[in-house]
């Protein structure tokens, strides 16, 4: 499939050189959306479970202080800590919370009630199933201009890739509070913006259920919120919107309803969920292969959606004790060698893709734009937890040289993410 939006988007050598980025910093969003106190508020207790649980979706675990700026990092990485994803969700049935639509107030580490559920009513009725949900519809939106004020029109793709991480963020908290998952991409997403009042400037993505199906259907829906200003400044950007629009409906999916085994200790998973950072260099030290193979078994485990894309992983082995340097594909080595420097000049020339002990560029030739890029957010998610986990470091690499990629790779796919792991 040939993605207009994604061609269009793509950079080059030439291309990062004869359009420099250059930041209006008084024109920078805010990363917080923040609703009015006429809601009611409910701040999150790290000693009560359920709050635990939807805390380590996306909350804040630190801050960074620099001359004249605040970072506040979270549970999610984020291409430049801009933080475009938004979480709310449907609560039914759930002890100790009041049946109803919440948002997830990262700012103020509690959430802020929108609209009280009356019996016949849910936001199923904008899924293909309408059998109401007890328990939790995480629903996931992205606020652009966070992201397209940075980076432009190629933004649309950094928001998908960190939702992805979102969705990553809810499988770990779902396995450490023994909660079941599934994705869905398939919902009215219009229909759901129009609801939550989002105009414009905001727009959901995808959605997991974490609960069950109960034979009642929901009936209806009214809640109409009014707009909340999300970023506090915002441009138009129209070649975003339009690729949503041309790539919200999807056709021909294939649903996968396999679940991983998760092959992590929980109090050590837990620390890396927390711990979790980007790495900004690497020693260029060697991993071990049984190291290597932990994480990559871990990124190609099965994950339960809707609409599921095959999505390839070709890496490039520099430093792996054990493992023939060189270029593979799924497990499998293409070309024998040291490509190190080649992968570093392929991400945009960054010393992070050469000094790795191995590098991943994660491909697709998959018909559903939003899905299969959400879905390698996920398995960079991944990556970044299992590398964690083992005291592994990683980073995120959402700029690179797209076609000279896909011609080192010798392929006509769609380059999505890179991804750097190392010591």
């Amino acid at each position: 499939m040939t993605n207009i939006y994604h061609e269009s988007t793509k950079h080059s050598y030439w291309s990062v050189r004869s359009n420099p980025n250059y930041l209006d910093w008084s024109k920078q969003p805010v990363p917080f959306k923040i609703y009015p106190t006429t809601n009611p508020f409910m701040p999150l207790d790290m000693n009560t479970p359920l709050h635990a649980f939807i805390y380590r979706i996306g909350g804040i675990n630190a801050k960074k202080v620099y001359p004249g700026v605040e970072y506040y990092l979270r549970t999610i990485p984020s291409a430049g800590a801009l933080y475009p994803v938004e979480i709310y969700f449907q609560s039914r049935g759930v002890d100790g919370l009041e049946d109803g639509i919440y948002h997830f107030s990262v700012a103020e580490n509690g959430l802020r009630f929108l609209y009280p559920l009356h019996e016949d009513e849910g936001i199923e009725i904008f899924f293909e199933k309408k059998r109401q949900i007890k328990g939790f519809i995480f629903l996931f939106s992205t606020i652009y201009y966070r992201s397209s004020w940075k980076y432009k029109n190629r933004a649309f793709r950094y928001c998908l890739l960190d939702t992805g991480h979102a969705l990553g963020a809810l499988e770990a908290s779902s396995f450490l509070f023994e909660r079941a998952y599934y994705i869905l991409y398939n919902f009215d997403k219009e229909a759901l913006n129009e609801a939550f009042g989002f105009e414009n400037w905001e727009f959901f993505l995808s959605s997991a259920v974490v609960g069950i199906p109960m034979e009642k259907e929901a009936k209806s829906f009214d809640m109409k919120l009014p707009f909340v200003d999300g970023t506090r400044t915002f441009e138009q950007n129209s070649v975003i919107e339009d690729a949503y629009k041309e790539t919200l409906y999807l056709k021909n999916c294939k649903a996968n309803f396999r679940f991983p085994k998760f092959p992590f200790e929980p109090k050590r998973l837990e620390e890396a969920v927390m711990q979790r950072r980007s790495i900004r260099d690497f020693e260029g030290k060697c991993i071990k292969k049984e190291q290597f193979e932990f994480i990559l078994s871990w990124m190609r485990s099965p994950i339960p959606s809707d609409c599921d894309e095959k999505v390839d992983i070709w890496y490039v082995v520099n430093r792996v004790d054990g493992l023939q340097p060189g270029l593979y594909k799924n497990s499998e080595l293409v070309k024998e060698g040291d490509f190190h420097k080649k992968a570093g000049y392929l991400c945009l020339e960054q010393a992070l893709g050469s000094q790795s002990a191995v590098t991943f560029f994660l491909i697709s030739h998959g018909e559903n734009y939003q899905p299969l890029y959400q879905k390698a957010g996920l398995i960079g998610h991944r990556c970044y937890i299992a590398s964690e986990y083992l005291g592994i470091g990683c980073s995120g690499i959402g700029a690179y040289y797209d076609d000279e990629v896909r011609e080192f790779l010798q392929t006509d796919d769609m380059v999505l993410y890179a991804l750097a792991i190392g010591i």
